[in-house]
């Protein structure tokens, strides 16, 4: 071997070590390899083979060039034929198979001739070479054997031939050579998994999470796995736009694959936000609804005023004198009173309507009345807290609660914040932590205004209001219909809370269709 020679081998084998460290499809990265070994050896045919965790080989990629041959990898042809196993039924070593041999042994198999050798059961080569009028000649099997020493597969080339195209056997410069191929193609393929498999384990986390919110709370049930869905809808809907606002935004994979995360974790703040109040269904609700011990302590007053009756009756009655009808009309009225009173106190407390300032005062008013607990002891029948609660204006949370809610934000991205996300999802946490921001300043955490929002913060907004706008899954609403929640979503973006050039999208495109198909009842759908 001249020096020149031996320099260009090095530095082929350099460049195929960058190109196969940059793959980062498996089926392309195997497919490589045998194309990349193929053409080092001058070889007509090639197979390479992995090994499955079950003692088996399995055909990943099969190359025969002179027939015209192209299996698996990235072909679209399915390889037909079976796995191979490492044992026979017998459980002995399935050393007669020339590839079996040379991973149970872990070592090269060069054959010159095929039709000169009895050391393996070629049966099925000789047959192949009937049917089809090939002549399968020179075989090179190399095991692929990673840096942890575990062999991952099997390199097979087939036909080695010379500059006049004659075959001729593999001999030891070209078995080196696809030896160290095989050995630097083992270790791409062993990262390539492993960085596949990080990936399946950290999609599995993150999923996990985004289930146990849901799960957290029914009033938020299928939020955090719906949401994902629709912001990918959108975000692929702008990069394909070619004109207008939207028509320079453009995502690579790690840019889709870092929102995506984003949408999954957008939520998982609501893991610190205890569940009463998440599920504050209504204002007196904490552990439970305190609206049952008002109702209690009403029915506390209506005995108290049956008492009051029915005393001054026997008091009538022993000093030999005729009850006073005003008194049973007294307590008529009484009964009259608490029944609206009380009425007008769960109304209160359900929070569907605004509440005015006439009707605040109205609760304090009847939350001074009095009654008397086991003990004796006289008490107003609305704590103060309870007030506080029953007249909060709009909706069941008071300030203090909303407060708490919103701080699920300011968790999640504290939470984000912490994680080591590698270099390419940096972003993770800036985009989940701003779908509560709003275009004109007003929203939360940061009152970000319009551009200030990244893109992908402003497109899971979207994602996150229409969802939760047409969920059919909350116990304490029916989902709206589309043209119910796209008025909405109308009226947001006229009001600056929703980017319009998004909106505009979303509905023009119809990105909603095909979540709406999935998700939605068919009495929803009335577009």
């Amino acid at each position: 071997m001249s020096p020149k020679s031996l320099l260009e081998q090095v530095d082929q084998l350099t460049a195929i070590g960058l190109a196969l460290s940059t793959e980062r499809n498996t089926d392309r990265l195997l497919e490589k390899i045998l194309l990349t070994a193929k053409e080092m050896a001058g070889s007509d045919g090639g197979t390479l083979y992995s090994v499955s965790e079950e003692n088996r080989v399995r055909i990943e990629n099969m190359r025969t060039d002179s027939l015209g041959i192209a299996m698996g990898g990235t072909t679209g042809k399915a390889v037909p034929f079976p796995p191979i196993e490492f044992y026979d039924e017998a459980g002995e070593p399935n050393r007669s198979n020339v590839v079996t041999h040379a991973i149970l042994n872990d070592c090269t198999v060069n054959i010159p001739d095929a039709y000169n050798t009895d050391r393996f059961d070629l049966s099925g080569t000789r047959e192949f070479d009937r049917v089809t009028g090939y002549r399968s000649i020179s075989f090179l099997t190399v095991p692929m054997k990673n840096h942890q020493g575990d062999i991952i597969g099997v390199l097979q080339l087939l036909n080695a031939k010379n500059e006049q195209g004659k075959i001729i056997p593999f001999n030891a410069e070209t078995q080196r050579l696809v030896e160290a191929l095989a050995s630097q193609a083992a270790i791409a393929v062993t990262n390539r998994r492993l960085i596949d498999e990080l990936k399946e384990l950290l999609d599995a986390l993150i999923h996990l999470i985004a289930y146990a919110i849901d799960e957290k709370s029914p009033y938020t049930a299928g939020h955090c796995r719906r949401v994902p869905k629709l912001t990918m809808l959108l975000a692929d809907a702008a990069t394909k736009a070619s004109d207008g606002p939207l028509a320079n935004f453009a995502m690579d994979h790690d840019d889709r694959y870092e929102l995506e995360i984003a949408a999954w974790l957008h939520d998982c703040g609501k893991i610190t936000t205890p569940e009463h109040v998440v599920d504050k269904a209504t204002k007196l609700q904490t552990v439970f609804d305190r609206i049952e011990l008002v109702k209690a302590r009403f029915e506390v007053l209506r005995k108290e005023a049956e008492n009051r009756w029915l005393h001054k009756r026997m008091e009538a009655m022993e000093a030999g004198r005729e009850p006073d009808p005003a008194w049973a009309t007294e307590y008529r009225q009484t009964l009259r009173e608490l029944e609206e009173e009380q009425a007008f106190i769960e109304k209160a407390n359900s929070g569907g309507e605004f509440m005015t300032e006439t009707d605040q005062e109205r609760v304090g008013a009847i939350g001074k009345r009095r009654w008397h607990d086991a003990q004796g002891k006289s008490r107003t029948l609305l704590t103060e807290d309870e007030i506080y609660n029953l007249t909060i204006p709009k909706g069941t949370l008071n300030p203090e609660e909303r407060e708490q809610i919103n701080n699920h934000i300011v968790a999640t991205i504290n939470i984000l914040e912490a994680l080591p996300f590698p270099k390419q999802f940096k972003r993770v946490a800036e985009y989940a932590g701003g779908h509560h921001e709003r275009m004109d300043g007003q929203g939360y955490p940061r009152g970000l205004k319009g551009d200030e929002m990244p893109l992908q913060a402003r497109i899971m907004a979207i994602a996150d209001v229409f969802e939760a706008l047409t969920a059919r899954d909350r116990p304490y609403k029916p989902g709206k219909k589309l043209s119910e929640a796209l008025g909405i979503l109308q009226s947001m973006s006229e009001r600056g809370h929703i980017d319009p050039d998004l909106f505009d999208l979303f509905t023009r495109e119809r990105v909603w269709e095909q979540y709406a198909f999935e998700h939605l009842d068919p009495e929803q759908l009335d577009i």
